[in-house]
C-alpha cells in the first residue's frame, strides 16, 4: 500500500472495488490491495462528478484527510 488516495465515482461501488483489487483498473494496478476508507452517496451522476472533481482539488484532499 502506498498511502495515497484514489478518488473516483461509480454506480456500483462493490464491483468497482473488486475491479481495482483484481488488477483490472490500470490506474491502481500497482497499488493493490485497495481499501475503502470513505464514500459518499449522491442523488445523481452529475452531483457525483462534481464531488469527484472537488475531492481532486487541494481543498478537497484536505477535507478528506481531515475526515479520515
Amino acid at each position: 500500500m502506498d498511502n495515497n488516495l484514489y478518488i473516483g465515482y461509480t454506480k456500483d461501488l462493490k464491483n468497482r472495488l473488486e475491479e481495482h483489487n483484481s488488477g483490472k483498473a490500470d490506474a491502481t494496478k500497482c497499488r493493490r490491495p485497495l481499501k475503502l476508507i470513505y464514500y459518499e452517496a449522491c442523488l445523481n451522476e452529475q452531483k457525483a462528478i462534481q464531488r469527484e472533481k472537488y475531492f481532486k482539488t487541494g481543498f478537497g484532499r484536505k477535507y478528506l484527510k481531515n475526515r479520515i
